[in-house]
């Protein structure tokens, strides 16, 4: 088997900016030292949740630098990477290398989208760049384009694809990624299905929820299964609420609540509407968490 960069819990983080939209390093760093103090395995920078695609190439490589110098080796970083152009995307990879980035978090190319059969030539071309390792993230929600188990079956073996990310939310579909790649590290990309993919086989996951409750979501990846389930069982409607509105608004929202970084995104995301936010912060505050 492929041994796992991580197993547990791996933090999806926000970017937090500042009051006038630029990134706030001190506040990232005040959230980084929280993750570890929390025993977070690993932590992502410029995935999804940290708004990458509204960021220019040095500002994501300012996010990324900063995480590393503040890790200093304790737990992986991962780089969020990926795109719709091969070339760009190893290119990203080589740089994210070069400022310390122990792999990358890779997602399926959205827009152009590409066939399954280009989605193996396309992850292997930068398996085989080997800049980084590589975790495949599949988030269809996100790009439009789902990879299916065969393609992970087909790509199982390439040197350098070290793990998946599988964020479609759908759980057979999870049972088949897994069932068909046994040997490649599976992490769940959706909170609700962190104990689930477990219960398969799975690693651990890349979470969003562990923003807020980093502890909760170490127990639900480290606890035995049927402790486990009662975690994620007890944070259901947190999970609901935290998507109910596109990733990162409402995560952003809840951290604001707890004064961990401003409630401040980059257009075309806007602040949580009133009324969600009005039952996200009721539950939190039934949990305790607030």
């Amino acid at each position: 088997m492929t041994t796992p960069l991580f197993s547990g819990c791996a933090t999806a983080m926000i970017t937090p900016f500042d009051d006038n939209g630029k990134i706030d390093l001190p506040v990232l760093e005040r959230f980084i030292d929280f993750q570890l103090e929390n025993g977070i395995d690993a932590l992502v920078a410029c995935g999804t949740t940290g708004e990458p695609a509204c960021m220019s190439e040095d500002e994501w490589a300012c996010v990324l630098k900063a995480t590393v110098r503040q890790v200093r080796g304790r737990v992986p970083v991962i780089a969020g990477t990926g795109g719709n152009n091969t070339a760009q995307v190893i290119r990203q990879a080589r740089l994210a290398r070069d400022l310390g980035a122990d792999a990358q978090l890779c997602v399926t190319p959205y827009y152009n989208k590409t066939t399954q059969e280009g989605l193996i030539a396309h992850y292997t071309a930068i398996a085989k760049d080997g800049a980084l390792p590589l975790i495949i993230y599949n988030v269809p929600s996100r790009t439009g384009l789902n990879m299916k188990p065969d393609t992970f079956f087909a790509l199982r073996d390439q040197q350098g694809i070290i793990g998946v990310k599988e964020a479609s939310g759908d759980a057979a579909q999870a049972a088949d990624i897994a069932a068909c790649c046994g040997d490649l590290p599976l992490y769940s990309g959706s909170d609700e299905l962190t104990v689930q993919l477990r219960a398969l086989g799975g690693c651990g996951t890349i979470s969003v929820l562990s923003n807020l409750i980093p502890q909760a979501m170490q127990e639900m990846t480290h606890l035995p299964i049927a402790e486990a389930a009662r975690v994620q069982l007890k944070y259901m409607k947190l999970i609901r609420l935290l998507f109910c509105e596109t990733n990162p608004i409402p995560i952003k929202a809840a951290l604001s609540l707890k004064g961990r970084c401003r409630n401040v995104l980059r257009l075309p995301l806007v602040p949580m509407s009133k009324a969600n936010l009005s039952a996200l912060e009721a539950e939190m505050r039934r949990l305790g968490i607030l």
